[in-house]
């Protein structure tokens, strides 16, 4: 049984090459370089402005790693043309944050700031006037990774809605206590 994710072709748009050989795929575009290996469960072919990945064999495996690395390979793709990124929000009086050099500093309620080294290849703005830090790469692991990391940070909590929350995120927000008349 093939995956049907694994059965779409991944376009390969102007600007962005492709190669694929000895289990490693290259992607180079605009934005940047991306190296990937995969298993041989896969075969990888570049055809054209395309790349094509079929199961190797009939396996279990090789049908869950097919739409697997085909998705990686796209996202590849998608990421040295277009790139990624993920946009936070922090909500709460007195929570701020900025960019220092190397290094996101936040001011989260807590006696001290913290400071978050920004990882080689990502690169972090933030708007104090609507409290929004965008973090944005060519990686999509990587972007989704420190979004997190920074998010865990200040977890939103659901009474008043502070801390750090995905633009998309809906916080289900509950009533207080109200206390004996």
């Amino acid at each position: 049984m093939a995956s049907k994710v694994g059965k779409l072709p991944v376009a390969i748009p102007a600007g962005v090459t492709v190669t694929a050989s000895n289990n490693l795929v290259t992607v180079k575009g605009p934005k940047g370089e991306l190296k990937q290996d995969y298993t041989d469960l896969v075969n990888v072919e570049v055809k054209g402005s395309e790349v094509i990945v079929t199961p190797a064999s009939e396996s279990k495996q090789s049908s869950a790693a097919h739409g697997l690395y085909r998705n990686l390979i796209n996202n590849m793709v998608i990421g040295v043309s277009a790139g990624f990124s993920k946009s936070l929000i922090i909500t709460g009086v007195g929570y701020r944050a900025e960019v220092k050099g190397k290094e996101l500093v936040m001011n989260l309620g807590y006696s001290s700031d913290f400071i978050a080294v920004i990882p080689e290849g990502l690169t972090v703005t933030t708007d104090a006037n609507t409290g929004k830090i965008t973090i944005s790469g060519i990686d999509k692991q990587r972007v989704g990774e420190f979004a997190s990391q920074v998010r865990k940070l200040r977890k939103p909590e659901p009474y008043k809605g502070k801390g750090i929350r995905y633009e998309d995120e809906v916080i289900r927000r509950k009533v207080g206590k109200t206390g004996v008349k």
